[in-house]
């Protein structure tokens, strides 16, 4: 992916989140309790969002796995659609070892 494409994909993100042009799916509610993750500290990390992997291609559609701290200090990931009126907010959940070493580096697959 070339960087005006992620530049793309994180201003759309960023658009919606500022419109609040969001929907959540379940999963992404009940991710979300489960790590204690509420909606403010959501619309911050959409609102500075990094790309960290696309998913064009993805079988139910386009999507992608974006990160960033949120107004907390916490970082999240945050797996949403990238095409489409509304940003649908697929998972939501804090990153941590061994799955990821970083916020921004996959640690050990499972």
């Amino acid at each position: 992916m070339n960087q005006s494409d992620r530049k793309r994909i994180e201003d759309l993100i960023r658009a919606q989140a500022t419109k609040r042009t969001i929907k959540l799916t379940l999963h992404a509610h009940q991710e979300m309790a489960e790590d204690d993750v509420d909606v403010t500290e959501l619309l911050t990390c959409l609102a500075h969002c990094t790309l960290l992997e696309d998913y064009p291609e993805h079988k139910r559609g386009a999507c992608c796995l974006i990160c960033d701290h949120a107004h907390t200090g916490r970082y999240l990931h945050v797996v949403c659609t990238t095409e489409g009126p509304e940003l649908i907010i697929i998972t939501v959940y804090e990153p941590k070892p061994p799955k990821w070493e970083s916020p921004f580096q996959r640690g050990m697959r499972s």
